[in-house]
């Protein structure tokens, strides 16, 4: 008896992530979230720039690879296209709360009938390590090797509580997967995300506190225990809207 399998909906190729980088469970949230729902043969998925540009590698359903920032706007438009079709986006913090923002944005006031996948590991990992509009105040990165100066970069930007302002949206939710209950629980949000989009509900948004160990100059240990120590505290884990409950 089989108990635990790759999902069909990951490839067989090796994953390009760095040690320690949580992109791979969501990755294999999302498959297992596709498989259970058997909609393989009619999911579009939209692959963004950053760290999972390659996702189109990784997932057995139909891949399109949007400008940076722009995959709701590529998932507005393949959905109208095709409404019978299951369309979602894999974005980090640096395509959607930078400069992706506006169609982030604007695509949740619409309540567009997509799913996006938000990983929120508040850096911008492809490109060396830079400060994303996520990185903490006080969080040493490339352009900001002092750490993050509200006065002259701002705050963060909690993109949850942002969109929850708007009548648009169905369903946002913030999770993380730095352990294995928490992991549990953001596949229950990504599976109500899709099923959301099945039952027409409209705009789903499931934010992922996520770990860059690479960029972050941590083992991957201490890596997890920064999201419980630094990130949590700032970006609360829970349910930001819900139109349904």
């Amino acid at each position: 008896m089989i108990v635990f399998e790759k999902p069909k909906s990951l490839t067989d190729a090796v994953m390009h992530y760095c040690p320690g980088c949580t992109h791979g469970i969501v990755h294999r949230l999302v498959a297992e979230t596709i498989d259970e729902l058997g909609i393989e043969g009619k999911t579009i998925g939209i692959a963004p720039v950053g760290c999972s540009v390659l996702a189109y590698n990784y997932f057995t359903c139909d891949m399109i690879e949007a400008a940076h920032g722009r995959a709701p706007a590529v998932a507005t438009g393949v959905k109208r296209s095709l409404p019978d079709n299951i369309v979602f986006t894999y974005q980090g913090d640096g395509d959607l709360a930078s400069i992706g923002m506006c169609e982030t944005i604007h695509s949740a006031a619409r309540g567009e009938n997509i799913t996006i996948i938000f990983i929120n590991n508040a850096i911008y990992g492809m490109t060396g390590g830079q400060m994303a509009p996520t990185s903490l105040i006080g969080q040493i990165t490339q352009t900001s090797p002092y750490g993050r100066n509200a006065d002259t970069q701002g705050y963060p930007i909690r993109v949850c509580e942002l969109l929850s302002e708007l009548d648009g949206p169905a369903y946002l939710e913030r999770v993380t997967v730095n352990s294995v209950p928490q992991v549990k629980n953001a596949k229950r949000a990504i599976k109500k995300a899709f099923q959301n989009q099945i039952d027409g509900k409209g705009f789903s948004l499931v934010e992922v506190l996520s770990s860059c160990p690479t960029n972050w100059g941590m083992t991957p240990q201490d890596a997890l225990k920064w999201i419980d120590e630094k990130m949590i505290p700032y970006y609360p884990l829970g349910v930001f809207k819900d139109k349904e409950g």
